[in-house]
């Protein structure tokens, strides 16, 4: 006798943004392959930081799948309020399964506030920065982020996942609906949900070809995401990378971290040897005490002059890179123009992917950036 295998039964996980009126969402399962018999699921929600009666309404039902079909919804109904707090979740689970296996027992389901700006994020009140002015300077670029929209005249979105994930196997799917300002501060929001073809979504902005510059002081004020497989960066490429390529045009990392780290940054320069081939030079630095990047605001700096690029974190110093360091005649690709480029990836070579662990939406907020000569 041939046994009988039956299909297996899954559900996605499901974001949704609140909102002040109540709304509906539908939650999808479906059957890895269609059945001659009827299937029958049975499914409840169970309450987490979400409650029932005032976040959402509680389900406890069967769900049937006909002969042939693979694919059921189910309706769940969320509550708005216009209270500011933060995201909640609550899950609905597969309690029990009648010719079918469960492949997906339970599943979050994330409420995003919609009343404290993008997904709910909390602007954190303290931490670290540094002046409006400096001696002998003059401020050339700053954008404070205030308004309502990003100013495009200075930055442009990259959409999508470029070429082999921007070149890292990124997961990420770049879009401008992931960016907002909230009360003077831009936020990139990096979410859990399947858009054309990606499980996750992210923002990624730069100025090319609106603001390049050649030496100053750079001052970012910024927080970090954190969760195993977010990788946020506030990074710089020579203006010639249409002309001369990656490494040759040069890149300057300002700040980046992996968010199973929250609270150790990295600052590096990448460049090219004679032969084209990637060289890098960089240094880490931690936070005491067990502080994290995702808890207050820290000022990313450089200073850059001719031959010589100085790192600082709130203002002490922690990297320094020169042609002589590098051992570099020529090429040295650190005396020519750069643009500035703020994104959040998830996942990717360095970083790895999310797991159970992480949880989104996960921000990047920057206050100000600032550039001086």
């Amino acid at each position: 006798m041939i046994p009988v295998t039956y299909p297996t039964v899954s559900v996605d996980n499901l974001n949704v943004l609140e909102g002040e009126e109540n709304k509906s969402i539908f939650a999808s399962f479906r059957l890895s392959k269609s059945s001659e018999e009827t299937v029958t699921i049975f499914v409840e929600t169970e309450d987490g930081s979400a409650k029932s009666g005032s976040d959402y309404v509680a389900i406890s039902q069967s769900i049937v799948f006909e002969p042939g079909e693979v694919q059921e919804n189910i309706k769940l109904d969320i509550l708005g309020d216009d209270e500011s707090e933060l995201d909640e979740s609550f899950v609905l689970k597969i309690t029990d399964a009648s010719k079918a296996v469960i492949g997906t027992p339970s599943i979050s389901i994330i409420i995003q506030d919609n009343d404290a700006g993008s997904g709910g994020v909390i602007i954190p009140s303290t931490g670290y920065t540094t002046p409006e002015s400096y001696a002998g300077m003059e401020q050339i670029f700053a954008d404070e982020f205030d308004g309502t929209e990003l100013n495009t005249s200075w930055w442009t979105f990259e959409i999508g996942n470029g070429d082999w994930g921007w070149g890292n196997n990124e997961l990420e799917y770049y879009r401008k609906e992931n960016t907002t300002l909230v009360d003077g501060h831009l936020v990139i929001e990096a979410r859990q949900e399947v858009f054309n073809g990606f499980n996750y979504t992210s923002s990624r902005l730069i100025t090319r070809d609106k603001f390049e510059f050649q030496y100053g002081r750079v001052d970012i004020r910024a927080v970090m995401p954190e969760g195993q497989g977010l990788w946020p960066a506030l990074w710089m490429l020579g203006e010639n990378i249409s002309s001369v390529g990656w490494p040759r045009c040069g890149e300057v990392d300002i700040m980046e971290l992996v968010g199973h780290e929250p609270s150790t940054m990295h600052s590096t320069v990448h460049y090219a040897d004679s032969a084209g081939n990637r060289l890098l030079n960089g240094t880490s630095k931690s936070l005491s005490g067990g502080e994290k990047f995702s808890e207050e605001f820290h000022v990313f700096s450089i200073v850059w002059v001719e031959d010589k690029i100085e790192f600082f974190l709130d203002d002490v110093r922690h990297h320094t890179v020169s042609r002589g360091s590098l051992g570099l005649s020529n090429p040295y690709p650190f005396n020519d123009p750069f643009f500035f480029i703020f994104n959040v990836a998830v996942g990717g070579q360095w970083p790895g992917n999310p797991d159970g662990t992480t949880t989104f939406p996960q921000h990047m907020i920057v206050d100000y950036i600032r550039v001086f000569q």
